[in-house]
């Protein structure tokens, strides 16, 4: 596992080193120096000026920049672009980090045993009041381990696609809420989204998944014997934010993306809109709140 601590602790690199597998997915732009210029189309969104794939933490927000107590929230939250302290604890990395813009502390303890990672993490409200947060892990597959043939499995019994199409490429109708996993296209007729396309399909759509019944979801390479599996609480993640880049990726920044997100989220709201709805975390002050998530890489067994 290779950690960035000045990157938002984000883990750029997973390898599997009895297979010599990365599931991760590195963009082929590929993942330039600090001091590099932000990417073309990024519009002011620092976690997309420096994006290059990988795994991302999303706190104390999700999705689009808002207004929380009159303290401006970038777009998906704040630490994924701060500088966190990270230490080497025995056979444990524990990296933390204060938000700026809210009064939290956040902490992840990291284990890796055989071809398992934990993520055992923890929030406190440092402040004087309760404050809010909404929650979530940007964790993208990629190639070689992504490619045609590839299943997602899910324990999902909705989809939801975003209102409006990013772009002209996507293939899924927006604005739909359907049964897992058939999803109706734009062109007529349905996909089975657990069936992977290749960059082929030149397809780029936002995928919202949730009524899970279970804390869990997996990328299975047949052709490799091998599934990547990530698994949490799903009283606390009760999205599967599946983003979609099957190569239709155009417009900056992200386009040449070929791209599956596996991204456990607390609701698709961000923190302004998941107070409205009643869909945010609270936290007294002095009070804490933990979690846990797990990655594997396992022996497929389909």
């Amino acid at each position: 596992m290779v950690v960035l601590p000045d990157r938002g602790a984000e883990i750029v690199e997973l390898l599997h080193r009895p297979s010599g597998v990365d599931p991760l997915f590195h963009a082929p732009w590929g993942l330039g120096p600090p001091d590099s210029p932000a990417r073309d189309g990024s519009d002011g969104h620092a976690f997309l000026e420096v994006y290059a794939g990988g795994w991302q933490e999303l706190f104390p927000s999700v999705n689009d920049p808002c207004t929380y107590r009159g303290h401006p929230i970038p777009f998906h939250g704040e630490v994924a672009t701060l500088p966190w302290d990270c230490e080497r604890d025995g056979d444990s990395l524990r990296c933390t980090v204060h938000c700026r813009e809210t009064p939290f502390l956040l902490e992840r303890v990291m284990r890796l045993e055989a071809a398992s990672l934990s993520l055992e993490e923890r929030v406190q409200n440092e402040g004087d009041e309760p404050a809010h947060l909404v929650w979530g892990h940007h964790c993208v597959v990629g190639p070689p381990f992504l490619e045609a043939g590839c299943r997602l499995h899910v324990p999902a019994r909705t989809i939801e696609t975003i209102p409006e199409m990013w772009e002209d490429t996507a293939r899924l109708e927006p604005g739909q809420r359907e049964p897992w996993p058939e999803a109706r296209l734009r062109r007529g007729g349905t996909a089975d989204l657990t069936v992977v396309p290749g960059p082929e399909e030149e397809s780029h759509d936002d995928v919202y998944l949730t009524d899970l019944v279970g804390g869990w979801a997996a990328v299975e390479n047949p052709r490799l014997g091998l599934a990547f599996r990530l698994e949490w609480d799903p009283a606390v993640f009760r999205w599967v934010i599946s983003w979609q880049a099957y190569g239709g990726a155009r417009a900056m920044p992200l386009a040449g993306s070929y791209a599956l997100g596996v991204e456990p989220w607390v609701t698709r709201l961000n923190l302004e809109q998941a107070v409205e709805a009643g869909e945010a975390i609270e936290l007294e002050p002095g009070a804490e709140f933990a979690t846990t998530l797990r990655a594997e890489i396992q022996e497929s067994t389909r």
